[in-house]
């Protein structure tokens, strides 16, 4: 039997929302787990329109009820049918009875259909979340005859099914947790403890245990009688006796035994090996090789590089940067005489041109109480960035900050396809091959972080792990650690950082999702890393969406999956969409997107180099621009050709035939291997380069790069010694909030606030206002009345600039979140209140936006601050300097909010308005690599700000 139809485990909000509004009857009802309390659920009831919420708790006898409704006493039931029947009779506390089931969809066959990584063969996903392999049966057994004590232990294990490799241990233990735990339990109650239907699980399952330990107990014992001391010829022969338990039955003593051998063995083996080593040597007056430690690297210098530049129209020269010593010299190229030397500490400011992307200002003093600025032409963009890059490492080198407001971050991908990696992975690892790569004078400066991604990976993860760090030793001269290893059958993400940066990391947390065949097997799916590097959070996930083509949407789930299912940063922050609990997230790996074109058609455009022309067909990017994933993110700019499917041992070639038994399948050459990127607003990220090698070529993918400079921050210290007299409080005030969400629901919601610099969540009053004219959507409005004033620990103005707040929109009765979003605190601080305005996000999706004013004000002798060493550098449009007298910009009026996806034509009116809406101010942001739209807003999903210009 199938589970109860109108259960939907874990769907989300807006999807049990549209499936609700899809059926369309009063008194259609669906039950779904709660996104706020584990093990509880939430009643979803459609009547006039409306989406009804009602939390089912548990209480501490397992016994379920629907949260308690004003004026109508709880009702408690053993199982969920028994309260859902109870409840489809009138009178029981709810807006209507529940009438109506609303099943569960169908889903189709989500296997991978080109067999790229050796599993095929047809299967039909269940109607389960993700889990482990042969949980589709338990997970769908009639929930009627589970106690609530069975369903929490369904629960919890299906918990761990996420991140265990043991599948098939957890599909029998699920199978003792579906048919044969009530047996136990009753036999319990009867005073027989021994649970003998859990011990008969246990043995069927550790029965590849048993022939694995008598395997590994035959070896161990072979190798120990070979140090055996030698048997003099006169004492009789030794009889082989094979132990009791060799010919037994299996059973959980024996298992026991057996593993406590195993433990005695390890345990005396390296004691018995030392001893009759010691002895050899002893008797054979062997001298021990005296092993002299190996000094630790020692980090190369960095070369003296020379840069040849145009200055003005005819005149050139020679840029020499020795970061070392910390000076910039200018040379006369045709005399070769030396025309300055400008020292670090008197480069004020370098001023990159957007207009001619080979062009640098480099502002300096000159004299005392004047600076002088100049211009330099690079022979291209690539030496101008190398320019810049070193000039910022120089900066870094010589400034006397005791923790670093950069650092630099290399991520890289590769499908290994299942063969083992070259000798050498310079090229990989230096950034340099095709698209945006590292210029030579800066290929080996080393990262401070580097964090490895590969798909099909063969290798043993110690084995992997090693070969990166000796790579990196040999490129670098540098020793590096090792932060993290996360691995997922072949999927695995290395971290490695500097030794100096070592004591930096914290708080590292790892996770796994599998998103194979019906969730349940890790040939496809995600590893990932979080940490802390002092003040920033972080967080990694390296992906393998599933294959093929046709599967788009699979791909889409996948991601959607991963977003919900991984576990990583600050728990406090688990409400929260994993996109918005890191300073910065890097997603990256084989995401397997494709390029609808025809084959031919696309081997003509590569070989032109027409790449634009590509990425407009590319899937990943066409759903980014319907928001079906990656909302937000960033990319770099692609000018590198599809890095699969390419024939091994080569890269002249795209091999898109494969030959299989039911008839040769088509893969076009595609980008499936991309990095991907998302940041708190008002950070400092850029990315350097973004390549493939074209020299690895073991695998039918190429490994692809990117670098990054990011800012990060550290624990700060407040220039002033705490006195005796009250410490001044910054705080952060609202004038005004209002919201607009997706929702067919008209529940009442409060604000959760949530920021490092605040000691604990604040929350706000429920809203003042709410209207709902518009069906599918809510508009709610806070008052400054409403809203709490927010006291951050520390009040000093450098230590705000740096911090972010939270926000969460809550349903007053079911407490799960509407939508969750990240603000800025640098802009909003003043004595005047400053307008904010952002987008909403849950679990992935675009549920709406909010905009409002606030202000952070901050003591009077608190607000001094710093310029960071990032800042230093910045970027000018054009060549044309402003004219003394060119009129400021006006501070614009007030945003309209507008509605995300399903919204009005641009043409209506605005509905709570008395005003025409206005062309839209703020759009979003579109995927880089894409051609620029033509002018002209026709796709309302693509904006939701309108203002007056």
């Amino acid at each position: 039997m199938a589970a109860a139809s109108w259960y939907h485990r874990d769907i989300s909000r807006v999807v049990a929302e549209e499936l609700l509004a899809k059926a369309g009857r009063d008194g259609c009802f669906l039950v779904r787990d709660s996104e706020s309390v584990s093990g509880a659920y939430a009643l979803c009831l459609l009547f006039q329109r409306h989406v009804h919420t009602y939390r089912i708790l548990p209480d501490d006898e397992g016994l379920l009820s629907v949260q308690t409704i004003q004026g109508i006493q709880a009702k408690c039931f053993r199982t969920l049918p028994d309260l859902i029947g109870a409840y489809q009779q009138p009178n029981n506390g709810l807006v209507t009875p529940l009438l109506y089931p609303v099943h569960r969809p169908g889903q189709a066959a989500d296997e991978d259909s080109d067999g790229e990584d050796g599993r095929g063969g047809g299967h039909t996903a269940s109607a389960v979340p993700a889990g482990g392999a042969g949980t589709g049966a338990w997970l769908s057994a009639p929930i009627a005859g589970r106690t609530h004590i069975s369903q929490q232990l369904h629960q919890r294990l299906q918990e761990q099914v996420h991140s265990s490799p043991a599948s098939d241990f957890m599909g029998f233990m699920a199978e003792y947790l579906n048919h044969h735990l009530q047996l136990d339990l009753e036999a319990l109650r009867h005073g027989h403890p021994q649970l003998r239907h859990l011990s008969t699980a246990l043995v069927t399952a550790c029965r590849a245990l048993h022939r694995r330990i008598d395997f590994t107990l035959a070896g161990l014992e072979t190798l120990a009688r070979v140090f055996d001391p030698p048997v003099s010829p006169r004492s009789p022969a030794r009889e082989q006796v094979s132990p009791a338990w060799a010919t037994a039955a299996p059973n959980l003593e024996l298992l026991l035994n057996k593993i406590s051998t195993v433990n005695h063995l390890l345990s005396s083996l390296e004691k018995k090996v030392l001893k009759s080593l010691q002895e050899t040597v002893s008797r054979h007056n062997l001298a021990l090789p005296c092993v002299a430690a190996a000094p630790p690297p020692t980090a190369k210098p960095l070369a003296v590089q020379s840069f040849e530049v145009k200055v003005g129209k005819l005149q050139r020269a020679a840029l020499t940067v020795d970061v070392e010593s910390g000076t910039v010299a200018i040379t006369k190229k045709g005399s070769g005489s030396l025309e300055e030397t400008i020292p670090q500490d008197k480069i004020l400011q370098l001023i990159k041109y957007q207009s001619v992307q080979s062009k640098v200002r480099l502002v300096y003093d000159r004299e005392p109480q004047r600076s002088l600025s100049r211009d330099f032409v690079f022979p291209n963009a690539r030496k101008r960035e190398a320019f810049c890059q070193l000039l910022q490492l120089m900066k870094i080198q010589h400034s006397n900050l005791d923790e670093p407001d950069l650092i630099s971050v290399y991520v890289g991908t590769w499908n290994m396809g299942s063969t083992p990696p070259p000798r050498s992975l310079a090229s990989w690892l230096t950034s340099r091959g095709l698209g945006r790569t590292q210029d030579e004078t800066t290929a080996c400066i080393p990262h401070d972080i580097y964090v490895i991604g590969t798909q099909e990976n063969s290798l043993g993860d110690r084995e992997w792990v090693e070969f990166l760090r000796a790579s990196l030793k040999t490129l670098m001269a540098i020793d590096y650690r090792v932060v993290a290893l996360q691995c997922l059958w072949s999927i695995k993400i290395v971290v490695l950082v500097k030794p100096e940066h070592e004591r930096r990391i914290s708080h590292v947390h790892t996770s796994s999702v599998k998103t194979g065949i019906a969730n349940t097997l890790g040939n496809k799916g995600a590893v990932g890393v979080s940490f802390l590097f002092n003040g920033t959070s972080f967080g990694f996930i390296n992906c393998h969406l599933a294959s093929g083509s046709e599967k788009t949407h699979r791909r889409n789930q996948n991601y959607s999956d991963i977003l919900r299912s991984l576990v990583l940063g600050d728990k406090r922050l688990s409400a929260f969409d994993l996109t918005l609990r890191f300073t910065h997230l890097f997603w990256f790996g084989d995401l397997n997107y494709r390029l609808d074109m025809d084959v031919q058609d696309i081997l003509a455009h590569i070989t032109k180099k027409e790449f634009e022309t590509l990425l407009a067909v590319d899937q990943l990017n066409m759903e980014r621009e319907k928001n079906k994933v990656f909302l937000r993110f960033n990319e770099g700019d692609i000018s590198f050709p599809p890095t699969y499917r390419y024939e091994r041992g080569s890269r002249d070639s795209y091999m898109w035939q494969k030959f299989k038994p039911t008839g040769v399948r088509i893969n076009v050459p595609s980008w499936c291997d991309r990095i991907l990127w998302k940041s708190h607003p008002e950070t400092h990220v850029v990315c350097n380069s973004y390549g493939c090698t074209d020299d690895i070529v073991t695998s039918d993918h190429s490994p692809v790069f990117a670098t990054f400079e990011v800012g990060v921050t550290s624990q700060f210290v407040p220039k002033q010694a705490p006195g005796s007299d009250p410490e001044p409080l910054a705080c952060i005030e609202w004038e005004s909030i209002e919201v607009i969400v997706k929702t067919a629901s008209r529940s009442k919601c409060y604000i959760e606030f949530h920021s490092y610099c605040l000691e604990e969540a604040q929350r706000s009053g429920e809203n003042t206002s709410q209207s709902c004219d518009i069906p599918g959507f809510l508009k709610l409005g806070w008052s400054a009345k409403s809203l709490p004033m927010l006291h951050p620990i520390l009040p000093d103005l450098e230590y705000l600039g740096d911090q972010h707040l939270l926000l969460s929109i809550k349903g007053v009765e079911s407490c799960e979140s509407y939508g969750e979003c990240c603000i800025a605190m640098k802009s909003m601080i003043g004595s005047m209140a400053q307008q904010f305005e952002t987008f909403l996000f849950h679990r992935g999706e675009e549920t709406g936006s909010m905009r409002g004013w606030m202000k952070v004000r901050v003591p009077k002798d608190r607000r001094s601050t710093r310029e960071r060493l990032y800042e230093w550098i910045s970027f000018e449009e054009d060549d044309a300097e402003p004219a003394a007298d060119a009129p400021t910009c006006p501070k614009p009026p007030l945003q309209r909010l507008r509605y995300p996806n399903e919204a009005l034509p641009l043409h209506d009116p605005w509905p709570w308005g008395d005003a025409e809406p206005s062309p839209p101010l703020l759009c979003r942001s579109r995927p880089r690599s894409l051609p620029e739209a033509a002018a002209g807003y026709t796709n309302p999903a693509y904006f939701i700000f309108e203002g007056v210009p």
